[in-house]
């Protein structure tokens, strides 16, 4: 672990350059393992502080939009370092204002300053402008073909809603604002109001990173305040040109209504909800059916099941095997340990799901951990429920996600009725596959019909845990996104924040150096049909 330098918390928004303090309702975070306050007390901003950021954020675009690729990567590698050299501050306020063991905080930094460090190596090597030129022909008959090249510019200010589940990966750093950065965006993020001071000290990082390489000072803002309060102020502003959202679907679809109701409406690029179904075929089960049911419990249990990627569904073929794997499963969640949820309110969300479950009458329930270790009032309880095929179809409940360790195993009579149940799925995030080779010319066919509802298809393996890289796809079909085209993960997320231009017989010497013929960033590009690196 790096030695920390301190950052002071004040409890205010960062616009710009200025500490605004908050004018509305106070709120401070608590630790979800003892009920305690956590100082300080942190106010909403009010609607004058948004439009102040917004208004910054717009000045800031158009010279942050032109900073050379070099200037714009070295940007994003000073954010890396600068959370970085937070070290032991950062991890401990983490842990405390929610509750994620120590080590995990610890692998959470590690990955987003590495995606911050993969945006800044995208940035550098440019085949993220999608430069495209098309040689003339003034000769051509009937008609001369011009001269015509492409590259992509980015929205505008975007503003970013923070995670509440990965206060950092997901957060004021994370994928969102690094893409919407490394695009050439200025971006606004609205903090969480369950880890403010988390969000405070990244925030500060950032703007220490923006004044370090002199750029204008509205390319980054943070505000403290609710999504029905500062979130729409910043959606419905003239001035934000896309929104990056992570979180419930009930707030996702608020957001895109309206950004969708504005006078120019923009893009809202929205991870809701997904349950993350599991397929177990009749080969997989007879090989290691008690091994599958012990891993599927320790997916589901991951972070206290508050993962985007969580199995909330499995899907069992009725073959030897299943009642060992029901069996397995039932036992790994009698001995798990209940553990404190992010805060309060997830908590009780979840303790609401999982009595829903409990009293509908199409499932039972197989099994729940021991609550004597539970804090009171935040812990996430392991349950695990079961049903039937036929129920499941009858039932399309059955497919909200409760977000939480729970999970229910649909145990279905054959691979026939698993066809008819994909049909009936609503978009994922994921969809697994458990099959050993006896099972392939089945997997084959689910795998046809899974990459239609599916962001991400997986074999022999669970869903918790995204590899951040190039070939990753974070996204899906709705409700799991609004925008089932892109990817919130990997450096494809770039493209959420950049649209195409076309250029017709633009003077040379006018032309941005990635269209330039002799292309002297040395870039990838697409001439006349080729990618070639002339």
């Amino acid at each position: 672990m790096t030695a920390s330098h301190t950052i002071e918390l004040t409890g205010t928004s960062l616009i710009g350059a200025d500490d605004i303090p908050g004018t509305r309702s106070p709120f401070q975070a608590t630790d979800p393992a003892t009920g305690a306050a956590l100082g300080p007390i942190y106010h909403e901003a009010d609607e004058a502080a948004v439009a102040r950021a917004a208004e910054l954020a717009w000045e800031a675009f158009g010279s942050y939009r032109h900073t050379s690729f070099e200037q714009r990567a070295a940007f994003l590698d000073t954010i890396a370092a600068e959370l970085d050299d937070l070290g032991s501050a950062l991890i401990d306020r983490v842990h405390a204002e929610t509750g994620i063991p120590t080590a995990r905080v610890q692998g959470e930094l590690a990955r987003t300053t590495g995606q911050l460090r993969l945006f800044a190596a995208v940035v550098r090597e440019g085949s993220w402008t999608g430069a495209r030129l098309d040689t003339p022909n003034p000769d051509r008959t009937p008609l001369p073909k011009p001269d015509l090249r492409q590259r992509k510019v980015p929205l505008g200010p975007v503003a970013v809603f923070a995670a509440s589940n990965f206060p950092l990966a997901f957060s004021v750093a994370g994928g969102d604002t690094a893409s919407a950065l490394a695009a050439g965006a200025p971006v606004i993020v609205k903090a969480h109001s369950a880890h403010p001071g988390t969000s405070e000290l990244v925030g500060r990082a950032i703007r220490n990173a923006v004044r370090a390489h002199n750029l204008p000072e509205g390319t980054f803002s943070l505000v403290f305040g609710s999504g029905q309060t500062v979130g729409i102020a910043l959606v419905t502003d003239p001035r934000i040109r896309a929104v990056g959202f992570t979180g419930s679907q009930q707030a996702g679809i608020a957001l895109t209504a309206a950004a969708a109701a504005r006078p120019v409406p923009i893009p809202v690029y929205a991870e809701m909800s997904s349950i993350n179904p599991v397929f177990v075929l009749p080969g997989a089960l007879a090989d290691r059916a008690e091994e599958l049911g012990s891993e599927f419990i320790a997916s589901m249990t991951t972070g206290v099941g508050q993962l985007c990627t969580s199995p909330g569904l499995v899907f069992l073929v009725d073959a030897p095997g299943a009642d060992q794997f029901v069996r397995a499963a039932a036992d790994a969640v009698r001995a798990a340990s209940p553990a404190p949820m992010l805060y309060p309110g997830i908590a009780t969300s979840f303790a609401d799901g999982a009595r829903r479950l409990t009293a509908n009458e199409n499932i039972d329930t197989v099994a729940v951990a021991d609550t004597a270790p539970a804090q009171a009032g935040c812990s996430g309880v392991p349950h695990l429920f079961v049903t039937t095929g036929e129920q499941f179809l009858d039932d399309h409940q059955l497919q909200d996600e409760v977000f939480g360790p729970a999970s229910v195993i649909v145990r279905v009579a054959d691979v026939a009725q698993l066809t008819a149940i994909i049909d009936r799925l609503e978009g994922q995030l994921t969809a697994t596959i458990q099959a050993a080779p006896t099972d392939h010319a089945h997997a084959r066919a689910l795998v046809d019909r899974l990459e239609l509802i599916a962001g991400r298809v997986l074999f022999n393996g669970w869903p918790t845990g995204v590899e951040v890289g190039h070939a990753i796809v974070h996204g899906g079909p709705f409700p799991a996104t609004t925008a089932p085209s892109t990817t919130s993960v990997g450096s494809r997320a770039i493209e959420r924040f950049l649209r195409p231009v076309a250029y017709q017989n633009v003077p040379e010497e006018l032309l941005a150096d990635e269209l330039r013929t002799d292309n002297p960033l040395g870039i990838w590009r697409r001439i006349d049909g080729a990618v070639t690196q002339s």
